[in-house]
């Protein structure tokens, strides 16, 4: 933005309505959406007006029935005085029937109340304008996430309207102490952004932590929440997250009981939560739904899907690769036979087989769902049985690197999913360099990345690393405990810090 055009914008309102147009004019340039509309109020004496607001963002009907309409017909100019405070004090408590009305009192405020939906009306005479409450924009109806569809719940979701997703959450939460907080982000995009918490719940370094990292975010613009996710978290190079993302409503509900804190970014159906451990994103929101029993069932087998999601195929390069020894001798017999005819190493083939899985995955990503999961199946299936056939691969490899594929859907995370396939690459690498030494080594430092790992202060292996102090947190880890004994908030949530740490 020009200099002219910056110090147009920190002026105040005029009394002449004519300035204030050319002020305006002149910052929305070129944009033939900013619909400028003048007018004459008043049964016999006339007074200029000026409405503002862009086209298609607004409800152009509400504001002709209970404005526009209410000032041409009503206004009695006669009985007031010249004071333009009389005026607009008029207007405001007489003849506008809107939702929500105020003042402003700067073309910067007067300019971003246009470009967020709002009307600005201005009245020849007075040194103010008046906002009238006219966001009407297309949006998306309510629907049941893709990414995170239950056999049992609510299937409603967030969409990308951010004042539509508060609602769902009040919905389930109608207490008082359940409190919204606004905050705009980005220098152009000025988005909005409400911090969602419960007041005496909530752990208030957590909170305050979190506001001061977002205001504290310097950017042009904010066009999903993963821009506010990848700028306020702890650890930027970790490969894991350390805040939660969610399109449900019931699981930030939850997330909000807990004493956690919910951030909402408009335009974007992902809102998150924030602190994040690990076993949250080990959990989901269908494990509160189904009996206690099946859903402890449930959860195990997420757990024992999780080292094979990262080891299994670094476990067989470093097998058949420096261990065969480890095997029975009719299964090692059997390996070595079925390598007999194959060119590559074993590292080459995890590789290969693990690159085109993720090749596989994401081209059933880019393209509609129905038609995607058919090609994401027998794109598979076609590929390894014809690699097993021209002898690039063996059955075996094939065998691992399906059943990792399946492993990693079985966590509920998408986002921790994708950590967990990641770091897969380095335990092969490790296991092809150094064998079962080398997976070894590469646990023992993902144990301590994760122990030292944080997440607004609270530690990332919370409650499995301080079980003594957090012991009864523990019954919501691994098993699920049934309702009735959940009475008890994390304590994890309950400790102090200074400021600033």
């Amino acid at each position: 933005m020009s200099k002219k055009n910056q110090d147009l914008l920190q002026s105040e309102i005029q009394k002449d309505l004519n300035k204030n147009e050319q002020i305006l004019s002149q910052i929305f340039k070129g944009a033939d959406d900013i619909i400028f509309r003048k007018m004459e109020a008043g049964q016999n004496k006339k007074i200029k007006m000026l409405l503002l607001y862009v086209d298609g963002m607004t409800t152009k009907e509400a504001i002709s029935e209970y404005a526009i309409g209410t000032l041409l017909m009503q206004l009695d100019l006669e009985r007031l005085e010249k004071s333009d405070s009389e005026l607009q004090d008029a207007i405001l408590k007489t003849n506008i029937s809107t939702s929500e009305v105020q003042t402003i009192k700067t073309i910067q405020e007067c300019a971003d109340k246009i470009l967020a939906g709002e009307t600005v009306l201005l009245i020849d005479t007075c040194s103010k304008g008046i906002m009238l409450s006219s966001r009407g924009w297309p949006m998306r109806s309510i629907q049941e996430p893709s990414a995170e569809t239950l056999i049992r719940g609510a299937r409603d979701g967030f969409n990308e309207t951010m004042k539509v997703n508060i609602t769902l959450i009040r919905r389930r939460i109608r207490d008082p102490k359940l409190k919204v907080k606004y905050m705009q982000v980005g220098n152009r995009s000025k988005t909005d952004i409400s911090i969602i918490y419960i007041d005496d719940v909530v752990n208030k370094t957590v909170l305050e932590t979190v506001k001061k990292r977002i205001k504290n975010i310097n950017i042009d613009a904010v066009l999903e929440s993963s821009y506010i996710e990848e700028m306020i978290e702890d650890d930027g190079y970790s490969p894991f997250p350390q805040i939660e993302n969610t399109e449900r409503p019931d699981a930030a509900a939850s997330a909000l009981l807990e004493g956690r804190v919910v951030i909402v970014v408009d335009n974007t159906p992902s809102v998150l939560i924030a602190p994040a451990i690990f076993v949250s994103f080990m959990q989901s929101s269908e494990d509160y739904y189904e009996r206690w029993m099946p859903s402890c069932v449930t959860r195990i087998i997420r757990y024992l899907a999780l080292p094979i999601v990262m080891l299994l195929p670094a476990l067989y390069v470093a097998v058949s690769q420096y261990h065969p020894n480890l095997l029975p001798t009719q299964f090692a017999l059997y390996v070595a036979a079925s390598r007999a005819d194959v060119p590559f190493p074993p590292y080459f083939e995890a590789f290969l087989m693990e690159l085109v899985m993720e090749l596989v995955r994401e081209a059933s990503l880019r393209i509609t769902s129905p038609v995607g999961s058919t090609i994401g199946l027998v794109g598979g299936l076609v590929i390894g049985q014809s690699s097993v056939e021209a002898g690039l691969i063996t059955p075996l490899a094939v065998i691992i690197v399906a059943l990792t594929a399946i492993a990693s859907f079985a966590i509920p995370s998408y986002n921790f999913s994708t950590s967990l396939r990641m770091i897969r690459f380095g335990f092969i690498l490790l296991a092809s360099l150094f064998g079962l030494f080398g997976i070894s080594i590469g646990i023992c430092f993902l144990i301590i990345h994760l122990c030292t790992l944080k997440s607004f202060g609270v530690p990332y292996m919370t409650p499995l690393s301080s079980f003594v102090e957090n012991r009864k947190d523990l019954k919501d880890t691994v098993i699920r405990p049934k309702i009735k004994k959940m009475v008890h908030k994390p304590r994890y949530l309950q400790f102090e810090k200074e400021e600033g740490k």
